[in-house]
């Protein structure tokens, strides 16, 4: 099957290790509101993916940047629709505090914009952690890079590629 070619790091990333993936365009409706610290889209850009896509939540999961200790930097992946629980993050990437990142650390480290922000082919490699439920289906979807291209993945092949930390990390 050909493949449209979207041009982002992550993808060319993931093509590059031979990574099994598919690519879903959906209309970005462009600029809305502000945002909070952190990458937290009041705009909800997942669940606007979500539904554009005619998926559920539960699939559609969200790259978020938190600080551990203050100084080192590390990823989240959550689905959208939950919160994702700091300490439970700190804790199983061996930090003593999380905190969300600011939104220009967070962008500058990974290369990409809030609420396009991939877990793959970033500019730095962070520490990941996947939560939990993404094991509970087949396949999930995260941000391919930019507003309006999502990448779907089956969650082992994400845990492999990132080394990504698997535990309950969402309230």
């Amino acid at each position: 099957m050909a493949r449209p070619s979207r041009g982002t790091q992550a993808v060319r990333a993931l093509e590059k290790a031979g990574v099994a993936f598919g690519l879903h365009v959906y209309d970005y409706g462009g600029e809305k509101g502000g945002g909070e610290k952190g990458g937290g889209e009041k705009r909800a850009i997942g669940l606007e993916a979500a539904n554009a896509l005619d998926l559920d939540p539960a699939r559609v999961f969200k790259t978020l940047v938190a600080e551990l200790d203050g100084d080192r930097l590390a990823m989240a992946i959550v689905p959208v629709a939950a919160s994702l629980d700091l300490k439970a993050l700190a804790r199983i990437l061996d930090a003593r505090r999380a905190a969300m990142a600011d939104v220009g650390r967070a962008e500058r480290a990974t290369g990409y914009v809030k609420g396009g922000i991939s877990p793959f082919g970033q500019k730095q490699a962070l520490a990941a952690a996947l939560d939990m439920s993404a094991l509970e289906h087949a396949s999930i979807f995260v941000s391919g890079g930019k507003r309006g291209l999502e990448i779907e993945i089956a969650p082992d092949e994400l845990r492999s590629f990132l080394d990504a930390k698997c535990a309950p990390i969402t309230r």
